[in-house]
């Protein structure tokens, strides 16, 4: 959601310019003491996975003790503001996911700077959103879910785990898209979600591949299309929402590690050479698939992008939805 590695290449003059300019003790020696997890989510969330699945092999690897602390509520914002405000050092990180980006989108006055407060280390994973609906409903396609609903304008219900949720702004943005009217069902939760789904109690909703998955196969939900931009291994009989006509509206929620910012260069280059090295693992990604999280990796660079990208592609749907922070 370790043992010593070289550090990641850099030039010979950018290795002269580190030995001569005063550096911390703590980008010299890190890392030199326990390393604290954050986790802004509650147990069993994408980012919390990864931060148990990963932490006894940093622990392991780096001989340091490794601590996941959940600091869930706010939708998050909790423990991302208790990342940005920590020492800068390389000893506490962030393991955050698509929320970091749907926040910033929903409320400009968060007690953080999305962009200025974090050091971007590794976009660790994605899995892609589902469109799901209840097996009582009678729609077998994205198609007919549409048609259903022009037909029957706010007749429909779709439940999300809360307002400004991704799965909350992707629908409103698969409405605006489609000009249909369904009605938003806000739950604190994907449990609620899940349970009032299989029920048939509201009819539709958005889930991530790895919570639908068991549903789906034991025919207590009906998946209508998955958002990635491919087709799911696990279903190979469900569409993409591209392949369903609607090529531009691909979602897929990611897990990443960050660092406050102003962390040193030397550490957040040691995290990401050794957090790729992990997230390569074949057991890690064993595990990984069988929730269908595709292992990403890559550079910094990759998960800042990711997130700029995000932020303001949620901020057009916030605004052209009209999406109002509760």
């Amino acid at each position: 959601m370790i043992q010593l590695a070289p550090l990641l290449p850099f030039a010979f003059g950018a290795v002269l310019l580190f030995a001569a300019a005063p550096q911390p003790a703590q980008a010299q020696d890190y890392p030199s003491r326990p390393i604290r997890l954050i986790v802004p989510f509650t147990p069993g969330t994408a980012a919390d996975t990864w931060a148990r699945l990963l932490g006894p092999h940093i622990s392991q690897r780096w001989n340091v003790p490794v601590v996941v602390d959940n600091r869930s509520g706010a939708s998050g914002i909790i423990g991302m503001e208790a990342c940005a405000n920590a020492n800068p050092d390389g000893h506490t990180l962030l393991f955050t996911a698509t929320a970091f980006g749907t926040l910033a989108a929903m409320n400009p006055k968060l007690p953080y700077d999305p962009h200025k407060s974090f050091s971007p280390v590794l976009l660790l994973g994605t899995s892609p959103l589902t469109l799901v609906v209840a097996n009582k409903f009678p729609a077998t396609s994205v198609r007919e879910l549409i048609e259903q609903a022009r037909k029957q304008p706010g007749a429909i219900n779709y439940a999300t785990s809360g307002t400004g949720s991704v799965f909350h702004l992707t629908m409103e943005w698969f409405k605006l898209e489609n000009g249909i009217n369904l009605v938003h069902v806000p739950y604190k939760g994907m449990a609620g979600v899940t349970s009032d789904l299989v029920a048939g109690h509201v009819q539709a909703g958005l889930m991530v591949l790895q919570t639908v998955a068991p549903h789906a196969q034991g025919g207590r939900v009906r998946m209508l299309a998955v958002l990635g931009r491919e087709r799911a291994p696990q279903f190979p009989q469900v569409p993409t929402l591209a392949e369903s006509g609607m090529p531009g509206m691909i979602v897929d929620a990611w897990a990443g590690v960050m660092a406050p910012a102003k962390t040193p260069r030397a550490a957040i280059a040691k995290l990401n050479a050794e957090l790729n090295a992990l997230s390569a693992l074949p057991e890690v990604r064993e595990t990984l698939a069988k929730l269908g999280i595709s292992a990403t990796g890559g550079s910094p660079e990759t998960l800042d992008a990711l997130v700029r990208r995000e932020i303001k592609q949620w901020a057009q749907v916030v605004k052209r939805a009209n999406i109002k922070p509760e």
